[in-house]
């Protein structure tokens, strides 16, 4: 390919649709997390035979590993209607009660990144989680009036990447809290297989396997990628993706063969160098590599976590010893001793 070629960026709406073809829609079709789906499984089967409606579930772990999916499959296995919304979005506790009392009986309510509700919806939320019932304070000051609004059964199912930052309170409410774990890399290949039949894609094994292995242990990123992949083949005319074709797209995106990105490096090699090996502080690091704290707590270092290149200390972060051999670059210090 001509080095001046760039791959097309495709549109919102066509990335959006491909999304939802690409979700699965039952837990036959959903691979992977086999320890959640039994649990789940068990507990729709339970409340179908009791005619109950479900209990609210927690679903918490990285982004990109399935909770929205896992959103839709389980109101599809009890033949409800989803409503989906997020915690940014609910500012007050007005915007929650528009929603509640647009419910009907059995229906589920989809909060996703449920950490940044704000504390009065949250303590909105309590009572109507628990009651099914809607407090509404009518009035200021002393002649303020509380009014209770009956709410059809429903249930709440709240996804979040910080599962620390909820409230113990708010937490103990769901009879349901399920860990997504990282894929497993056989897992993945198996995701971009079922992805590349879905998108009429025809595709080499070893193609197939260079994405799992960039894929950052994640399904959101793995079709990401195939799809970029694909585009690099139309580009070239191409009916059938090839090794050296992935390779070309990987290169285009900057991405690695173990699926690290520029920033991945930048942390790394900010740490090594600037700060010989660490430990340093997660908000310096962000104003180094001019980066929000916050995506780097939960974009980029659980991946470099769980490949063992980056280490959280009581004192910070610290780059190890293979982290820094993959960025070509020798610690002249000990850091061992930061990571006891």
């Amino acid at each position: 390919m001509p080095k001046d070629v760039l791959i097309p960026k495709p549109s919102q709406e066509d990335e959006k649709f491909l999304d939802l073809a690409l979700r699965p829609t039952s837990f036959d079709d959903y691979i992977g997390q086999e320890k959640v789906k039994k649990n789940l499984s068990i507990l729709i089967g339970a409340a179908r035979k009791r005619g109950d409606p479900l209990e609210h579930i927690l679903i918490h772990g990285p982004s990109g590993l399935g909770k929205t999916t896992l959103a839709y499959i389980i109101s599809r296995q009890m033949n409800s209607s989803l409503r989906i919304t997020s915690g940014t979005a609910l500012e007050k506790a007005g915007d929650l009660g528009s929603i509640l009392t647009g419910l009907n009986e059995g229906d589920f309510l989809f909060i996703d990144e449920v950490h940044r509700l704000n504390k009065s919806v949250e303590e909105t939320l309590y009572p109507a989680m628990e009651n099914y019932k809607l407090d509404i304070i009518i009035g200021k000051g002393n002649s303020a009036k509380t009014l209770q609004v009956d709410l059809p059964k429903f249930t709440l199912i709240a996804a979040t990447t910080r599962v620390s930052l909820l409230s113990n309170p708010f937490r103990s409410r769901f009879g349901g809290n399920y860990r997504l774990e990282f894929y497993q890399t056989k897992d993945i290949q198996q995701i971009l297989g079922r992805s590349a039949s879905l998108l009429g894609i025809s595709a080499d094994t070893e193609a197939l396997q260079i994405i799992a292995a960039a894929s950052r242990f994640t399904p959101r990123t793995a079709n990401r990628l195939l799809k970029r992949v694909r585009d690099c083949a139309q580009i070239q005319n191409a009916t059938h993706i090839t090794t050296a074709i992935t390779k070309e797209a990987l290169d285009l995106l900057e991405i690695d063969p173990i699926g690290l990105e520029s920033t991945d490096k930048k942390i790394l090699t900010m740490i090594a160098k600037n700060f010989e090996g660490g430990p340093v502080g997660l908000k310096t690091i962000a104003a180094a590599i001019g980066e929000d704290d916050g995506t780097i707590e939960d974009v980029y270092e659980p991946y470099l976590m769980q490949i063992g290149f980056l280490a959280r200390t009581s004192r910070g972060r610290v780059i190890t010893k293979e982290g820094a051999a993959h960025i070509g670059i020798r610690l002249e210090k000990d850091i061992q001793s930061a990571l006891i």
